[in-house]
């Protein structure tokens, strides 16, 4: 029996040696089979275009950018259709997209020579030349490194990647490509190692240093990140790039007003700039100036009517309404075949809000589904893996671990873990107790889940969490415990507590009572419905990926309830449990309960929580500097004809 990696193969080879109308009749039954088949759609357009074929071969291209909207090679075989049909805009356009979706596509840079210098653009002929040179000199195993990574086969791209360095443990390129393998898998303190070695290898790379402070960033390492930023601006302070960059590293440590004074510097430089200016009013949204933030990033669509992320922000607000003018402007642009996937998602988001607003739910639906569809193409998400992983946790992290390990950990009571899913009140509770005079809000830290990837191991494919929980000795819990403390010692005011409001931790409350035995659990919880259908409405920036489904959302609350029961049962007494809409009925209550259990004294200021001045950064921002409302409460209802799928996937709790 013939196989589809077998018919595959023969296409290729067909293809390969100019039997175009061979290569398109093997890979046909495929795409009858599976009409999204990447790979067999990319094949099918090749044979289509080189066949004379360019209708067929566009509508090949149109499903596979449908499928994989970033994959690369997709773009560059649209820039070889649109040069074939003579649409030379079109084929540079694509082109650039490609380059841009994987750097390493020398046909790509090489056509983009020709065809710049063919209009007249030697200065852009002359750039897109010498990319082409870059990747020629090249080691052929990083080229092949690099299109794995970006076509998101990493732990193969790893594989050639460790090899290579393994022979060139100099090469500050392979050094680079295997960081950014480690950040797409979450393995920071990799990344940042790598990079810091590469940057002293050769100190006058610049990507280098711009890769470090983004692993750094990443990391929450704000102050050395920004001491990197520092250290670029003064080669050249006069360059916006490096000036863009110490303003977001300034914003990250709090310093707002040099962050303002370095975007007004990048933008006297280059007025306009869309970037910049979404950036800028992120940084006023953040400090609660709301109109000023709303002015900037209308002035970024004034520069880019197609801007995406600027037409998010608003809606992201929350608080911000549309009006018809800015509604159509919006439609008009997502109606644009060539929008960037990107702003496309955004748009969809974006629309959806609008139109939520307007009590128009059919279409608001249909903008929030198409958007969520894309992003759920673009991620490897599986509720199976997900729900086999939080299984794994009731398997293991059983009363006889705990017991085998009583005593152990670091004692500091500093700690206090709000947890739960995204969208189910935490930012509140974060918000009513970082008002309180003994207790320090900080962000979404990601420490616990870098110590828990750690623990996973180094094979590919294999992990040993949480089988190592018990394995772990008495010294090496108690260090992992003062490793959090001291590592998380930047984010704090100097209260002699503070949150940690990373949602996903509630996967790991097995480890954080090993390693942190004293520490504080509060478990935010909203009503299924509306906490699911909220996170299905918002666009994550990252490590939410089972938000952009409704079954895939249903399932992981579900599974988020059976592992919380599970922590109930094994760690009695250990974790409070905050109902959002208990809080919504009795804030006073509510906060009394809150403080009893962390041993803290009542204080009004925590009633006034909307009257707190501090950086919040959640998606959340606006509605936490106004007092308690029930605006988010059964929103979902609006919305029920649509939403069968989320109560399926939901069972009992839907």
């Amino acid at each position: 029996m013939t196989t589809r990696d077998d018919r595959l193969a023969r296409a290729q080879k067909a293809l390969q040696a100019g039997n175009f109308a061979e290569g398109s009749a093997l890979v046909e039954p495929l795409l009858v089979d599976d009409p999204a088949d990447g790979e067999a759609l990319y094949l099918a357009a090749v044979a289509a275009r080189y066949l004379e074929h360019f209708d067929e071969a566009d509508r090949y291209l149109a499903a596979l950018h449908a499928a994989m909207p970033e994959y690369g090679r997709a773009w560059q075989e649209a820039g070889h259709l649109a040069r074939a049909t003579g649409d030379i805009p079109a084929s540079i356009a694509a082109f650039g997209r490609a380059t841009r979706f994987n750097p390493a596509l020398d046909a790509s840079w090489r056509a983009l020579a020709e065809l710049e210098q063919g209009r007249g653009r030697p200065a852009e002929a002359q750039a897109a030349r010498a990319q082409a040179e870059r990747i020629a000199a090249l080691p052929r195993e990083l080229v092949a490194v690099t299109h794995h990574l970006h076509e998101g086969r990493l732990l193969r791209a790893e594989e050639i990647c460790r090899h290579f360095l393994r022979a060139n443990p100099r090469n500050v390129e392979g050094m680079r490509l295997l960081a950014q393998i480690g950040i797409k898998l979450g393995i920071l303190d990799d990344a940042e190692f790598l990079l810091d070695s590469a940057q002293a290898f050769e100190p006058d790379n610049i990507q280098i240093r711009l890769d470090y402070i983004d692993a750094l960033r990443r990391r929450q390492k704000f102050a050395q990140a920004r001491e990197q930023a520092e250290a670029l601006h003064a080669r050249d302070p006069d360059n916006p790039l490096f000036q863009s960059h110490l303003a977001i590293e300034s914003m990250q440590t709090g310093d707002y007003d040099r962050a303002f004074e370095l975007f007004d510097a990048v933008l006297a430089t280059l007025p306009g700039d869309p970037a910049t200016l979404t950036s800028k009013g992120h940084a006023l949204k953040t400090t609660g100036a709301q109109q000023d933030a709303v002015a900037s990033y209308q002035a970024a669509l004034a520069a880019k009517p197609d801007h995406g992320d600027a037409w998010y922000a608003l809606a992201n607000l929350k608080t911000y309404r549309f009006t018809d003018d800015e509604i159509e402007r919006m439609r008009e642009q997502a109606a644009r075949p060539d929008l960037a996937f990107m702003d496309r998602v955004h748009l969809s988001f974006a629309l959806g809000k609008a139109l939520e607003d307007r009590g128009d739910y059919a279409d608001s639906f249909v903008h929030y589904e198409r958007g969520n569809t894309l992003k759920r193409a673009q991620t490897r998400y599986s509720a199976d893996a997900m729900s086999a992983e939080l299984a794994r946790q009731r398997d293991i992290c059983t009363p006889e671990l705990f017991a085998r390990h009583d005593g152990a950990g670091d004692p500091a009571p500093d700690p206090i873990f709000i947890l739960g899913l995204p969208r189910a009140g935490s930012t509140l509770l974060e918000q009513v107790l970082a008002s309180h005079s003994q207790i320090d809000g900080t962000l979404e830290l990601p420490n616990i889940l870098a110590l828990a990837h750690r623990l996973r191991g180094r094979r590919a494919g294999q992990s040993r969490y949480p089988e190592v929980l018990h394995d772990l000795t008495a010294e090496q819990l108690s260090a992992f415990g003062a490793k959090f403390i001291e590592d998380t010692r930047v984010h704090r005011q100097g209260a002699p507590f503070f949150i940690d409001k990373m949602p996903n931790n509630f996967r790991h409350i097995g480890l954080i009572h090993l390693i942190l035995p004293n520490a504080k659990i509060i478990d935010a919880r909203r009503a299924p419905m509306d906490c699911c259908f909220s996170g299905f409405k918002q666009l994550f920036a990252e490590g939410q990926e089972f938000t952009y489904g409704l079954p895939e959302i249903g399932r992981y609350y579900a599974d988020y309830v059976a592992l919380m029961d599970h922590w109930d049962a094994v760690l009695p007494g250990k974790i409070l449990r905050v109902q959002h809409e208990d809080v919504l009925d009795d804030l006073e209550g509510q906060t009394r309960r809150m403080l009893d259990y962390l041993g803290l004294p009542f204080e009004d200021q925590c009633l006034a929580f909307h009257t707190t001045r501090r950086a919040v950064r959640t998606a959340s921002s606006e509605q936490v500097r106004q007092p308690i409302n029930r605006s988010g409460q059964d929103a979902w209802k609006p919305y029920a004809p649509w939403l069968a799928p989320l109560r399926e996937a939901l069972g009992e709790h839907g």
